[in-house]
């Protein structure tokens, strides 16, 4: 039996299967848990795509986070499809690559950021607040970040948004506790995806990993952040809360 046997869990921003919300799906479902996806727009085909490729094929719901509409109706979605939700996944993130990212820290203008930190760091309130109605009191909430504590080359206002993912989901645990629910965040190294293909100079990052990860890291294994996450979302964290958990082959933890 998995360690989320009769689990329920939606896993949101599931695009390609080098993304690490992907794999968290596929494990999720080896690992006992009825799974329902989502994501919007144009990256929806790509997500009915490669579900595909997963046994069964989990639900896959539209929701543009920053829809009120959309949210409104997520409640009677995972209603319909899994009754009630013991897990939840934000994987959610974006910054205009041309205005945001890249060095252009100091030029970017307000607009730009708004939209970086509503996406990518509020968005994580705004799920937990419309999937409230449907969140079982024992239930995980599990955010994907990229260690918003240090600033690094090219990353820019998502960094920032990243650092306020992270100080989100300690309020989150602050207020969701009462009802049991937990929130935690894993930190994952660089990895291969489309999301960081967008990122101007993310080459850079990838050589500050190579040379100072104490483990040694590959950029295109999203199984150990995906095992992480899982395991938040199981009961073998039960009293867990408010944590960054890094999974970085130990980079976070060298100084020079």
């Amino acid at each position: 039996m998995g360690i989320l046997e009769g689990k329920r869990v939606l896993v949101t921003g599931v695009t390609s299967a080098n993304s690490i919300a992907y794999h968290v799906a596929r494990m999720a479902q080896d690992e006992g848990a009825k799974v329902v996806v989502s994501n919007f727009g144009r990256a929806l085909s790509l997500t009915r795509r490669v579900v595909q490729r997963l046994d069964p094929t989990p639900a896959v719901i539209e929701l543009d986070i920053t829809d009120p509409a959309q949210l409104a109706a997520l409640p009677g979605q995972i209603e319909t499809t899994l009754g009630r939700l013991d897990g939840l996944v934000h994987s959610i993130a974006y910054a205009n690559p041309e205005t945001a990212l890249g060095g252009k820290f100091l030029s970017t203008e307000w607009v730009d950021v708004a939209e970086s930190l509503r996406v990518s760091s509020f968005s994580m309130v705004e799920l937990v607040r419309a999937c409230a109605p449907v969140l079982e009191d024992d239930a995980s909430v599990v955010g994907l970040t990229f260690d918003g504590s240090l600033s690094w080359s090219s990353y820019d206002w998502m960094g920032v948004a990243k650092a306020a993912l992270e100080s989100i989901s300690r309020y989150l645990a602050r207020y969701l506790g009462g009802r049991g629910i937990r929130s935690n965040l894993v930190s994952a190294g660089p990895i291969n995806s489309l999301a960081k293909r967008a990122i101007p100079g993310s080459d850079e990052i990838d050589l500050a990993w190579i040379k100072h990860a104490p483990l040694a890291w590959d950029a295109d294994d999203q199984e150990p952040p995906a095992k992480a996450v899982v395991a938040l979302l199981s009961d073998w964290f039960p009293k867990t809360t408010g944590h960054v958990l890094y999974v970085d082959g130990g980079v976070h933890s060298i100084g020079s």
